[in-house]
């Protein structure tokens, strides 16, 4: 039998306790089962190295030059929204050029009256929201945090360990969404919505230079009708280094439910 995907499995039949499988061998990162709900329904399949490539081709993106491996190391991602039926917490996985899961993105923190209100309707978006980005062993590497909001978003972006990074806050609510990249009150790059609904982006530093895109890309007519799950690439341009790095990296990996504006309001 060919070894399960990387991800986060039971230890046992009703384990309170869930751990992560790298594809190969258990690592030693474990949290509670209950971080999902029994009432979500995914639509998942294994992922499709072919799939993955397919998408980066629809947003225009050719073979680049080789990464190093990791969610900071490679020049594009494709990031696959976990497609559920009823969702209740938002999940990601994160593949490189070729196919190979470099990572995921998981919402933590979710108590079930947040789950309800998400479940009944869109108020949830006005909740603080929580994330974890993991690599390819299970290890923390960045955590994210979108407060509560009322019209403009904003992201606060820290290490595994907790050290603050910076912020990414949204600078406008109407017409073309912008973004800026901010580190200790001093902006160094930001987001451009290309439209007012804000499907793909360009990425700036703080010349104005571009150094990334991220482009939306088509999941399908069942999932498009029948699911909110969305699929972003997001191509770097030339080697960039912290905190700029990571905070491009957090924006690509969070647009969707983070960033974007939300089709029923402002996301």
């Amino acid at each position: 039998m060919t070894n399960p995907q990387p991800g986060w499995y039971p230890e046992r039949p009703g384990s309170p306790v869930v751990r992560y499988w790298d594809g190969s061998r258990w690592t030693a990162q474990t949290r509670p089962a209950d971080d999902s709900s029994p009432w979500e329904v995914s639509l998942d399949g294994a992922p499709d190295p072919e799939r993955i490539r397919e998408q980066q081709r629809q947003a225009g993106v050719g073979q680049v030059g080789q990464g190093g491996g990791t969610l900071f190391t490679e020049p594009v991602l494709v990031v696959n929204q976990r497609v559920k039926l009823i969702e209740l917490a938002n999940e990601y996985a994160v593949f490189d050029q070729h196919g190979r899961q470099l990572g995921a993105v998981v919402q933590v923190g979710q108590s079930t009256f947040k789950k309800v209100m998400r479940f009944f309707g869109s108020y949830d978006q006005f909740f603080t929201h929580r994330f974890e980005v993991r690599d390819a062993h299970g290890h923390t590497v960045l955590r994210l945090t979108r407060p509560a909001k009322i019209v403009k978003s904003r992201m606060v972006v820290e290490r595994g360990d907790g050290t603050p990074l910076g912020e990414i806050r949204q600078e406008n609510a109407i017409g073309k969404i912008r973004f800026a990249f901010e580190v200790g009150g001093q902006r160094i790059g930001g987001i451009q919505a290309e439209n007012w609904r804000a499907w793909n982006f360009s990425v700036t530093d703080h010349t104005g230079a571009e150094v990334a895109r991220i482009t939306k890309t088509w999941e399908g007519l069942a999932k498009t009708m029948f699911t909110t799950a969305d699929n972003y690439v997001l191509q770097i341009h030339r080697p960039l280094t912290d905190p700029l790095l990571s905070l491009v990296v957090a924006s690509a990996l969070t647009v969707d439910t983070a960033l974007k504006q939300d089709d029923r309001g402002f996301g």
